[in-house]
Formats: C-alpha cells, structure tokens, sequence
C-alpha cells in the first residue's frame, strides 16, 4: 500500500534488492516496489534483509521502520545523515540549557490547544458535558503552565492534560472503546491498542521528517535526552497526536469502520489490531496526514506531514534567532 511515497508490509516476508528494484518476497510470491517512488517503508512484521538491500536503500535516501508483530515500534534505520551541523547542535545544545522549560512548556500549551479544538467539535454538534473540560484547558492549563518552573511541574501538567482527555471519551465514544487508563505494553483494551498503534506510527513518521531538517534527534526539551531513542521526534509529535491520531480514531470509531469484534484479535482480549484492522487505521491516517490545508502564515497549501518538518524549523529558528516557539496549533493552521 502507497500513499505519498509511503509503503507499508503487513505479512512476513523477506526484502531484498532486485536489480535497482526492491523486491519483497512472501508465500504468495514476489513484488516489486519501486525505488523511485518510495521514500519511507514501514514493515509490520517479522521480515528478513541483509546489509546489501541497506546499502541499496540508503543511497536512495529510503527510510526504514521497524514494528514487531504486536504493532510496537523496534526501530528505523534511515540513510546516512546529509544534513549534519555543528554549529546547529551547539545551539540546541545551548537551548536545552538555558532555556529548555520554555520549550517544553510551548509543547504542552500547544498539545493543550489542539485537544481543545477537537473537543470543540464534538461540543458543537451537541455534546455539550464537554464545557467544562474545554473550560479547563482553555483557562486553566495555562496558568498552571506559567506557574510551572521545572520540567516535573511541567510534566505534572501535561499529565493532567492526557487523563482529563480519556475521561471525556465517554460522551462521544461507544462504550466498547472507552478506557479507564492509559496502558501502553502490552494494551489492555481496543482503545489503548489504537492510540499506541497510532503514535508509533506518528513517533517514527516525524523522525523521517526531522532527518530533513538540520537538527540533532537526540537533543530533547520535553522528553528527556537519553541514549538509544530519538527523544525530540517524541517531542515534536506530541502537538500533532490530537490532530493526527486522535482525529483518526474518533472518526474512525464513530463511523463503525473499525468494530472491536471484527478488528481486532480476540485471544489477546482484543487488545490488538488484526491485520484487517491495521489496514483501515492506516489508510486513514496516511489520508488524513497528506490532507492538505491553507497554512495561515506560509499563505499557501500544504500538508500535516510537511508541518511535522515546518515545526523542526520553528525549533531552529529559535535556536539561531531567539524566536519564541510556537508548535503547530489547529485551530490557527500554523
């Protein structure tokens, strides 16, 4: 499946290059997947490669996620860095000293924001036990922000934030997808499942989208930095999880397209999406991440994928420049 040069394997299988062709190879036989047209590759199962086939996507600049069979994200391997700068990385660096509680508080303003406006749709249409928690981000999350002034105080927010959010799926969700807390390995019901298939998915699509920029993925504000994962690409997709995979899911649940009985697997108590099930996610997140809009600033269209990157060179432009960070708001398109 391809949508906007992104290919997803679901089955087992085994890639390998095939003259200047990537050739996955299963039980049903072999298909080809041109190079030319693909620059992201998510494999959702257990499939086999060498160091000839990651040499041959590297040089033509191709991405690869990793997922085991439970839908977790294992890893990426991405082509050599073209985009490194040392003088970049020095002011990250500079950043994430002095003034690292600014940036991590914008993020949490920002994820505060756009939960606001995709509540207020819900609010709109009728569900109107919705006030009060639109009340609350709107007026109160932001002065618990100006009074936070460490990162744990901040985070303390943030996690206000989430848990007032799952409490309102109960007056627009069905019953069968709504869940007490969020678990995230294993998840415990269909609704912890989606949001964690979701945010792998969205996790591992904005490191491809950092690895354009000139920042360094290890230098985090939010999350903190450490060894063995790309904490900024944390940072930037959390603005976008209610814009992105939130959104999918509401519409997702509400138009009956995914059903807990016939998406997901029954012997782990439904807590996993079947492969039927990661077929429908998938094609309407990749639909909903390659819709495009008018961007208020830029004065011209693009797509929520492209603003995944726009905010990587809003957090450089504060680097170089000092401008305050502003991640992506929806209710502003910028």
């Amino acid at each position: 499946m391809a949508k906007n040069h992104t290919r997803y394997i679901f089955s087992m299988g085994e890639l390998k290059r095939k003259d200047n062709s990537i050739m996955f190879k299963n039980e049903k036989g072999n298909f080809y997947i041109p190079v030319k047209d693909t620059r992201e590759l998510y494999c959702l199962n257990e499939v086999s490669f060498n160091t000839k086939f990651l040499d041959f996507i590297s040089k033509a600049g191709i991405t690869l996620h990793l997922f085991n069979y439970h839908g977790h994200y294992s890893g990426t391997f991405y082509p050599k860095e073209q985009l490194i700068s040392g003088s970049l990385t020095i002011k990250q660096s500079q950043a994430y000293l002095n003034y690292r509680e600014m940036i991590a508080s914008a993020i949490v303003d920002a994820i505060a924001q756009n939960i606001h406006e995709l509540l207020y749709h819900y609010y709109r249409h009728g569900k109107k036990e919705l006030k009060s928690y639109l009340d609350w981000l709107k007026k109160k999350v932001p002065s618990l922000l100006e009074k936070a002034q460490t990162i744990q105080q901040i985070l303390a927010v943030e996690g206000q934030v989430w848990i007032r959010f799952y409490d309102s799926f109960q007056y627009f969700l069905p019953e069968d997808f709504l869940m007490n807390k969020r678990v995230k390995r294993p998840p415990d019901n269909p609704m912890n499942a989606l949001v964690s298939f979701g945010n792998t998915l969205l996790y591992s699509k904005t490191i491809s989208q950092i690895y354009h920029t000139h920042l360094n993925q290890s230098i985090s504000f939010l999350h903190e930095p450490s060894e063995g994962r790309f904490s900024l690409s944390l940072d930037l997709s959390e603005a976008f999880k209610p814009v992105l995979v939130y959104k999918t899911i509401f519409d997702l649940v509400n138009k009956k397209r995914l059903q807990v009985h016939k998406h997901f697997d029954k012997s782990l108590n439904y807590a996993l999406l079947n492969q039927e099930g990661k077929q429908i996610f998938i094609d309407a997140y990749e639909t909903r991440m390659n819709e495009v809009f008018l961007h208020s600033r830029l004065k011209r269209k693009t797509s929520y994928k492209n603003a995944i990157k726009l905010d990587g060179y809003k957090l450089i432009k504060t680097f170089v420049e000092g401008t305050v960070f502003k991640p992506f708001s929806l209710k502003e398109k910028q």
